[in-house]
């Protein structure tokens, strides 16, 4: 079973570094993680590549160290995130009246609805990305989650619409074709993560997750079994370092280096008698900081953040009572110490840190249960699904085409009909025997198939001229 799954790769492009995950699910349904590499991210800024060179280069490495970790590796396409502050979404409704009432909705126009929500207006230099069903309804009944197996006239659906700048899609897609790959799908970076890091359980209470990454924080929200809102804000862990480099008046390596090490989101936590040196730059003397500035200026651009966040929040509705899951903090910046409490205070909801590694397998390396990985094993779980979906749609193809067919006996012969009227099949049968034979190339034959027309046979065999035939 292990051998027949694929290896799917997953490639993470974000502003401070490039990501790229191979895996592929072993027999208990978790992810084994065969190949990982890493490089640092140059041509991208908030989400969207500026510099396409620069980020070729980049993939490639990541790429080269992923291979370099498991060289039995092929990788030819790759499932790529995408954010930026040119992301939007819509909400629109779309039905469809059926035209065989009495059967079953199928999987077939469930993906016909899907399709003509792609015919949407959109601002011109936008481009759909993803169409999302929420809840359906089939005639006058609402909020199912699942249509298939219902009969009604009609079925609609609810939908969300994600969207993002062409120009955007275009480098991102240039970079990936440039670096020798394929881009088998554009995935929403907070979707990505939100696939990583919930639970069926968070999904049911209500969850907001916030993805804090480097030129982005990224909102996806997510009520009653389905996404509910996604939102971009355009602030994340660079605009910190940044905010230190310039408040601190220190090199961008020194902020960062400064951020991780001794950053907290919780100016109060900060003890105030604590300093940072700095080397002087060509023989200048060092510079101290004292560590409580530095977690003033972090906590002023965290606040913000998660102000954001409860705007977004309260702009539809959302409360700790539709909201019993909390907030999922995931990301870079989710790791800063302190940032759970200044979220809860801010927020009001509860808080808990996301971490991808509840569908990895158990031996995985530590450094991938960090939560700015969530997005790179999302996007290889967001294969897994669409490959799981073909593969389902393909058993009821072909379960269609057997139980849509019927052996019969034709001058002795066995032959494959369309399955009809057993009145039509008798006219069928006469007509045969007057008219060339039309040859029929038979399937391969299952059990079935294969005691009916013995049973055929028998009848055949030991009817007499004066039988009736019914």
């Amino acid at each position: 079973m292990q051998q027949e799954q694929p290896i799917i790769v997953g490639l993470d492009i974000g502003t401070t570094k490039i990501a790229a995950i191979a895996g592929r699910k072993n027999e208990f349904g978790k992810l084994e993680i065969l190949g990982f590499g890493r490089a640092n991210s140059n041509g991208v800024q908030h989400g969207m590549v500026l510099n396409i060179d620069q980020t070729i280069k980049a993939i490639q490495i990541a790429l080269e160290n992923c291979l370099k970790s498991n060289p039995e590796l092929e990788i030819n396409e790759v499932y790529v995130g995408i954010a930026g502050h040119h992301i939007k979404s819509l909400q629109t409704r779309g039905d469809i009246v059926r035209q065989n009432i009495e059967d079953e909705i199928s999987q077939e126009e469930i993906d016909r609805l899907v399709a003509d929500q792609y015919r949407t207006y959109i601002p011109l230099g936008d481009q759909i990305i993803d169409v999302i069903p929420q809840q359906f309804t089939v005639d006058n009944h609402p909020n199912i989650a699942n249509p298939i197996g219902y009969s009604g006239v009609k079925v609609g659906a609810n939908f969300h619409i994600i969207t993002g700048d062409k120009n955007a899609i275009r480098n991102i897609n240039r970079s990936v074709e440039k670096s020798g790959l394929k881009t088998k799908d554009l995935v929403l970076q907070p979707l990505a993560s939100a696939a990583a890091v919930m639970s069926e359980q968070d999904l049911e209470a209500g969850v907001a997750i916030v993805d804090i990454g480097g030129g982005t924080t990224d909102l996806a929200v997510f009520t009653e079994g389905v996404l509910k809102y996604t939102a971009v804000i355009p602030f994340g862990g660079e605009n910190i370092t940044n905010d230190i480099k310039l408040g601190l008046g220190v090199l961008k390596t020194q902020a960062e280096a400064m951020k991780v090490q001794f950053g907290s989101a919780l100016s109060d936590e900060a003890k105030s008698n604590t300093f940072i040196t700095i080397p002087g730059l060509r023989g200048m003397a060092p510079k101290e900081i004292a560590v409580k500035n530095l977690a003033n200026i972090i906590q002023a651009r965290m606040s913000e953040i998660m102000d954001f966040v409860s705007y977004h929040l309260k702009q539809v509705g959302l409360d700790s009572r539709s909201l019993n899951g909390g907030i999922i903090l995931t990301g870079g910046g989710s790791q800063m110490k302190h940032l759970l409490q200044l979220t809860e205070y801010l927020t009001g909801l509860n808080a808990r840190i996301g971490l991808p590694n509840e569908h990895l397998a158990g031996d995985y390396l530590e450094e991938l249960a960090m939560p700015m990985y969530s997005t790179c094993i999302g996007l290889i779980l967001k294969g897994y699904n669409d490959y799981e979906n073909t593969v389902r749609a393909a058993e009821i193809v072909v379960e269609k085409e057997v139980t849509a067919r019927k052996v019969v006996v034709v001058d002795n012969q066995v032959e494959i009909v369309p399955a009809v009227d057993e009145t039509l099949l008798t006219e069928a049968k006469v007509e045969t025997t007057e008219a060339e034979p039309v040859e029929v190339k038979p399937r391969k034959k299952t059990i079935k198939d294969f005691m009916d027309s013995i049973k055929n046979n028998l009848i055949e065999m030991f009817q007499e001229e004066g039988d009736t035939k019914f």
